[in-house]
């Protein structure tokens, strides 16, 4: 991993999708048994594979499926399969097998960092597994069968998360999207396909991988997000030299106001934290732990917040996340003198 990049490409994710041979896709996997048939199929092979949590959707209140939507385990369309689907969850959570969700299978492992290589090399392991045990939908012509076109080929998707927010800045995100679409990437807000910007996090990845091999996707990607990494830092010199005091005023004022205010908002909290992540990014804050800082984005949003404050009675969500955020930014943040 380059670690100059280290604040720019915050995490690196190998999504699979599979489809079991002979079995409709989501959209017509109506019978029960069939949902449960995969469900199965699948958790005996994680049973060679490791300690894998089964969580069936439809056994959790709606609050925990968002939590886990929150914690990007599990996508909307899995929520909304969520009387046939499951996932099947490692218990360092870097692995994620959803399970009648888009596809069938849709095999994910995601690490901190910039390095695509290590989440590959991790689910390729579990996906050999899974080929070899279940007769799995594939064309000479197409590769992997998918519910998408776009994912034909490898239906491989390998995407990094990044924190671009000097490049928000000087409006180049905009430039930045044409650009990747023609170069045959996207650019994605921080929930994937379709969901809003927060906090100046994008997500990048191949936009197809037909005609590709896995090697040249992954290559391909990488090449391409060390270009944004090159541009971010660039960026972020040209903010300072230009317009110094007014970023730094507003780095520590989102630091007072997580401090001390009253009420607070999900949307402010994303973006209040990020100016934080910014500040320690340029060197005028420093973070104590960045892995409990990053936990942050989760545990404030509101399905998580429910689970970890309990919240009950007369108190409103805005006081609690207020009362947490203050709390743990206390904890872990601090002005460098």
């Amino acid at each position: 991993m380059n670690e100059k990049f280290e604040n720019i490409a915050i995490s690196s994710r190998i999504r699979l999708a599979r489809n079991v041979s002979g079995f409709n896709f989501f959209t017509k996997l109506r019978e029960t048994e069939h949902a449960v048939f995969i469900i199965d199929s699948v958790k005996n092979v994680l049973s060679k594979c490791g300690d894998f949590d089964l969580i069936r959707l439809k056994d959790l209140p709606l609050n925990e499926c968002n939590a886990l939507l929150e914690r990007h385990i599990i996508s909307k369309e899995l929520i909304e399969n969520k009387d046939i689907s499951a996932v099947f969850v490692s218990p360092d959570e870097h692995i994620f097998i959803m399970v009648n969700e888009e596809d069938h299978i849709r095999e994910q492992c995601i690490f901190d960092g910039f390095d695509l290589y290590k989440p590959y090399f991790e689910i390729k392991k579990i996906d050999n597994e899974i080929l070899s045990d279940i007769d799995i939908a594939y064309s000479s012509k197409y590769g992997f069968i998918t519910s998408s076109p776009a994912n034909l080929g490898t239906a491989m998707r390998a995407s990094v998360m990044m924190f671009l927010p000097a490049l928000e800045r000087n409006n180049d995100i905009e430039l930045i999207k044409k650009e990747a679409r023609g170069l045959g990437y996207t650019v994605r807000g921080l929930y994937g396909e379709g969901s809003k910007t927060y906090g100046s996090f994008y997500q990048i990845s191949n936009q197809n991988s037909l005609g590709k091999s896995e090697k040249e996707v992954l290559d391909g990607v990488y090449e391409y997000v060390t270009t944004i990494c090159e541009m971010e830092l660039s960026a972020r010199e040209d903010i300072l030299a230009i317009n110094h005091d007014h970023i730094i005023d507003e780095i520590y004022r989102a630091y007072g106001i997580l401090k001390e205010s009253m009420i607070l908002e999900e949307d402010e909290m994303i973006k209040f934290l990020s100016l934080l992540k910014f500040g320690e990014a340029l060197g005028y804050l420093k973070i104590s732990d960045k892995k409990a800082f990053s936990r942050l984005y989760t545990d404030g949003c509101s399905a998580n917040l429910r689970e970890i404050e309990n919240i009950s009675g007369n108190l409103k969500e805005e006081v609690a996340r207020s009362q947490y955020i203050s709390r743990k930014v206390g904890e872990l943040v601090s002005k460098v003198s």
